[in-house]
């Protein structure tokens, strides 16, 4: 499962990238969530449009949005109107309760409160087990859901809201700010950080090529360097997991047990990625299950 508590790291201190244009993003570590980084380990964004604020991410925990909350007041007092919480997993949405009070539309899939009712209270004890439950917060669950896509007005730019079959999960959205032309996957893409495979290994290949057709002249990754070129990215994303997809698939074929498949497939991949050996096993077993039903 992505993202949950691990014991041990260093402490950190997060800033800002101010990219212009109203937009403002934390890259984050790439780490486990821990007491020290505060569950702080997605990356987080906000754009600041004419009109009012919109969050993509809230943070990892409440005390990681209360962090967020404070970045954004340090730059305006726009009110905040959305909220986007881009799929299940707690490094994303769980820094939503500090937003409550600022009365947003809270977004998310129409996958999403089907995933909270399963794993919500599964995250949310893991997350107390490890930051406290002052630091945690509760789960918001989403006031406006998409199912198809949607557009957000902030004032002078529009915001498309994009709902995706089963990919990195089964709740994902993406957004793309028209304006600029910059994309925000979240985390159908990852950058440095090996992919999470908790959806579908066949959707993820389909839905990166729908994010392609976008034609994105940038991209905001849901983990990775603040801003980067998205065509390279991607592709480099597509080799591993086409490698992961094509592997698992002769393993399948050559009737190689799932558990040994896991320490076999695409374990020649993991140049560059960081958490290769936490992830690849997993990635394996969970396309094992998918594929092997081909």
């Amino acid at each position: 499962m992505c993202c949950l508590p691990a014991h041990g790291s260093a402490a950190h201190t997060f800033s800002l990238n101010d990219l212009g244009n109203g937009l403002f993003v934390r890259e984050a570590p790439h780490e486990e969530a821990t007491l020290a980084n505060m569950g702080a380990i997605a990356n987080t964004c906000f754009i600041i449009g004419r009109d009012s604020v919109l969050v993509i991410d809230p943070g990892g925990s409440v005390t990681d949005g209360r962090w967020l909350l404070s970045e954004i007041r340090k730059r305006t007092a726009k009110p905040i109107r959305h909220v986007v919480m881009t799929h299940v997993h707690p490094d994303h949405c769980f820094g939503a309760e500090a937003f409550v009070d600022e009365q947003p539309e809270f977004i998310g899939h129409a996958a999403l409160r089907p995933a909270f009712d399963a794993r919500g209270s599964f995250y949310h004890q893991r997350l107390v087990e490890m930051l406290g439950p002052e630091n945690v917060g509760r789960l918001v669950y989403p006031t406006r859901e998409i199912s198809d896509v949607a557009e957000i007005d902030l004032g002078d730019r529009l915001i498309r809201i994009i709902a995706h079959g089963a990919a990195h999960t089964d709740c994902d959205l993406s957004l793309f700010d028209t304006s600029t032309g910059t994309l925000f996957p979240a985390d159908l893409l990852f950058v440095d950080r090996i992919p999470s495979l908790d959806g579908s290994l066949l959707g993820w290949l389909r839905e990166a090529k729908r994010l392609s057709a976008i034609a994105p002249a940038r991209a905001v990754p849901g983990h990775g360097p603040a801003m980067v070129d998205f065509e390279a990215a991607m592709a480099r994303q597509l080799r591993y997991l086409t490698a992961l997809h094509d592997g698992t698939r002769r393993a399948i074929a050559a009737g190689i047990a799932i558990n040994e498949a896991s320490r076999t497939v695409a374990a020649d991949q993991g140049e560059g990625w960081i958490l290769f050996e936490d992830y690849n096993g997993r990635n394996v077993i969970q396309a094992y299950k998918e594929l092997e039903w081909e």
